[in-house]
């Protein structure tokens, strides 16, 4: 009875996940996302995913005995690095993910920002990070098309970079963000491995605003990892969108005890 009232708000919303972390990697962990997604798409929200795959990345490219090294916590991405990033990303994450969800009866297609250029990129600094990139325009219409017709997106960030060029590996929460604007989402939620924003004791902070994440910022409360997910919080609250959630991806539906609860688990900032 606590979720009907949100199962109403939310109805016919769409909903952004960035999904990584434990929930992408644990394979319980797995199974209760999808599970998770399913029920979301049922009572008639519209989820978007945005996945990562940091891990997997740098385990082949270190099988393959490629150089893999990070500046400012963004992975250098040369040409040889980049077909690896492709390939993990746009293909077994992806797809896995994909056919999980159409296991658990969802109807899921993977696509990534090389479908139809619906992400388009330029380099952020090719000579310090390679062919790392920032997003300079999205096509809305390719996703809404697959949500209007009953799919739920499933999105590897790799955008392209036009004719001939072996396209950009972009941040996967700054690319959520941007996605979630473009479709003026009605919430953004980052999966992590943390309860979410925590205080100096290390307590979690429920609800927090734009001026109280600069407070932090300048104390050192909010720090390394945190900073890029606070920050595509905040890029995504000022594009439009109305809430962005940092939960634990840890806890088995999290989703679920975040959207349609009263207390939720993590952190929300508007």
């Amino acid at each position: 009875m606590d979720a009907l009232p949100y199962i109403r708000k939310f109805n016919k919303k769409t909903v952004v996940i960035k999904y990584g972390g434990s929930a992408q990697e644990n394979p319980e962990l797995r199974e209760k996302f999808a599970q998770d997604i399913v029920l979301l798409y049922l009572v008639g929200i519209k989820p978007v995913i945005v996945h990562g795959g940091g891990k997997k990345i740098s385990n082949l490219l270190d099988k393959l005995e490629f150089d893999s090294h990070f500046v400012d916590g963004l992975r250098v991405t040369d040409s040889d690095a980049m077909e690896v990033v492709e390939m993990v990303l746009g293909g077994s994450i992806n797809k896995h993910i994909t056919n999980l969800l159409n296991q658990s009866g969802a109807k899921a297609i993977g696509i990534t920002g090389k479908d139809a250029g619906f992400i388009k990129a330029k380099a952020l600094n090719e000579e310090k990070y390679g062919l790392v990139g920032e997003i300079t325009d999205i096509d809305k219409s390719v996703v809404e098309g697959l949500i209007n017709e009953n799919f739920i997106p499933v999105i590897a960030p790799i955008a392209t970079g036009g004719m001939n060029h072996p396209g950009f590996n972009i941040n996967a929460d700054l690319a959520a963000s941007k996605i979630a604007v473009a479709l003026k989402a009605q919430k953004i939620i980052f999966l992590t491995d943390t309860a979410g924003i925590l205080d100096k004791d290390k307590e979690l902070i429920s609800t927090l605003n734009r001026d109280e994440i600069k407070t932090l910022k300048e104390n050192k409360t909010i720090t390394g990892g945190m900073l890029p997910k606070t920050d595509a919080c905040l890029e995504a609250l000022n594009g439009g969108v109305k809430s962005a959630h940092i939960i634990d991806g840890r806890i088995e539906h999290s989703l679920l005890l975040e959207l349609f609860t009263s207390d939720g688990i993590g952190t929300k900032i508007k």
